[in-house]
């Protein structure tokens, strides 16, 4: 059994584990991700610095590890757009132990709380990943609706469930009393 330490950002030493771990996420967890493990594997290792270590500060990516090893990680993408600046969109979702997916998402939500003008947190789960819809809806993510054929896959297409959290919302429940 491992320890589990912490939940943290992931810095720019972090790139390889990182983009092994994703790779493995590509091929295992396929129906998950819109891109292929060949795709992603053709990336250059300055890409994959650049998708932890974002110098603009509209992504963060947090991981968790088991000893030495990258066992799980979640990613935020901020919008840059004035109109769109109110909102932010989870991705990059895996872990390869259990227990862990709820500490990462919870991260990247106390994340989307504490950023200046941030009010919606978005993400889009496959439909009928149940496990996954009802760990984002036991978060407070509400479906909003579902994008039908949203990706191929080697058994068919498959649709996702588009979800939401008004982080308002969340102060809100966090500061009512128990």
């Amino acid at each position: 059994m491992h320890t589990i330490m912490p939940i943290a950002p992931l810095t720019a030493a972090h790139a390889m584990a990182y983009k092994a771990l994703m790779l493995h996420a590509y091929e295992h967890a396929a129906d998950s991700f819109t891109s292929t493990p060949q795709e992603r594997a053709l990336e250059p290792d300055s890409w994959w610095r650049g998708r932890i270590d974002d110098p603009s500060g509209l992504t963060w990516v947090w991981g968790a590890f088991a000893e030495a090893e990258l066992v799980g990680t979640v990613s935020v993408e901020y919008a840059a757009k004035t109109k769109t600046r109110h909102k932010g969109l989870i991705v990059a979702m895996f872990v390869r132990e259990q227990g862990l997916a709820r500490k990462l998402m919870r991260a990247a939500v106390e994340h989307g709380m504490a950023r200046q003008g941030l009010r919606v947190l978005q993400l889009e789960v496959t439909q009928g990943n149940t496990h996954a819809e009802r760990l984002y809806q036991s978060l407070g993510f509400e479906p909003f609706g579902v994008e039908p054929m949203a990706v191929w896959t080697p058994d068919g297409y498959r649709s996702k469930v588009h979800m939401w959290l008004d982080l308002a919302s969340m102060g809100a429940r966090k500061n009512q009393p128990s």
